[in-house]
């Protein structure tokens, strides 16, 4: 058997807390979603001045760095580059860069997604609120 690892509420409250931090800092509204790593929400919060979309996307761009347990990204610049029968993936939506997956030794404890600025600003925050865990 493996031992695994899982996101307490405390590590939930710190990336949250790091992230919006982060948002705050630079003045971009936007929302901000942790999802374990079975892609389950655990965190959502929507800033003053965050457009109501954005709410929807930032959940699944986590939704889809937990599962794929890799960055979102990696799936936009996938179609980016022309693979484009991969819309069709099953049960994965948020394919745009702002999702960020929670790696611990080679494990993904879940993901945080960002929406309401630019892409890489989105991931910028997400990053944000993981590094406030330390791994």
């Amino acid at each position: 058997m493996q031992t695994t690892y899982a996101l307490e509420l405390s590590d939930i409250k710190q990336i949250a807390a790091a992230a919006e931090a982060e948002a705050q800092r630079q003045q971009w509204a936007v929302s901000i979603a942790i999802v374990d790593a079975g892609g389950h929400l655990l965190h959502l919060t929507r800033l003053d001045g965050a457009a109501p979309l954005s709410a929807h996307i930032a959940p699944a761009k986590a939704h889809a760095a937990a599962l794929g347990r890799r960055e979102s990204k990696g799936y936009e610049d996938m179609i980016n580059a022309g693979r484009t029968s991969f819309l069709s993936a099953p049960a994965i939506e948020g394919m745009l860069e702002g999702g960020v997956p929670i790696m611990k030794d080679g494990q993904c404890l879940g993901a945080v997604g960002v929406s309401g600025v630019k892409s890489q600003e989105d991931a910028q925050i997400a990053r944000a609120g993981i590094a406030a865990l330390g791994l």
